[in-house]
């Protein structure tokens, strides 16, 4: 969905359809049959994750600091866990209030980034699904790259953000 302010779009919706919990799917190596705030021992530390995929991996860590922490480091021992097959996606949040979440995020094969949707979606289903935040209600995610909300339910998950224009131009092929 486009939302368009002064005849121009302002920002987008998008239904990032079903939440995926089954380990098998994510990849993750669990004989349980979803991950949700489970202890999980990840280079010589325990941390409390959720995973969830949705088409890409994720692993949700809750924190109770974001601001020091040495993502490239930890997040990398994540990336390259024997029990994350495929590799992970990992998203360290802090819980503001039950409608906002801080996130920073350590992207598979790239890094620390400054933003990313799915990595927001799978943030805010892992609070749900925790007790932090309430179902069908608009939760912001603030990164480092700007705010999103994002509203999961059973049936979906939708993802909005506001636009940028950033490029003007044309190509051939």
């Amino acid at each position: 969905k486009l939302y368009i302010r002064d005849g121009r779009v302002s920002s987008v919706s998008v239904d990032m359809g079903k939440a995926i919990f089954n380990p098998k799917q994510i990849p993750v190596v669990s004989d349980n049959d979803e991950i949700v705030g489970q202890d999980m021992v990840i280079g010589d530390n325990s941390y409390n994750v959720t995973c969830v995929s949705f088409g890409n991996p994720h692993c949700v860590v809750f924190l109770d600091a974001l601001d020091a922490l040495d993502v490239p480091k930890i997040g990398k021992t994540f990336e390259y866990a024997d029990v994350f097959p495929e590799r992970i996606n990992t998203e360290f949040v802090r819980v503001v209030n039950p409608t906002t979440l801080r996130m920073r995020v350590w992207e598979r094969g790239i890094g620390e980034t400054l933003a990313c949707g799915t990595g927001a979606c799978a943030a805010v289903v892992a609070a749900t699904r925790m007790g932090y935040c309430e179902k069908g209600k608009d939760i912001t995610v603030k990164l480092i790259g700007g705010d999103v909300i994002v509203n999961y339910t059973d049936e979906r998950v939708i993802l909005t953000g506001n636009t940028t224009y950033v490029y003007d131009g044309s190509f051939e092929y």
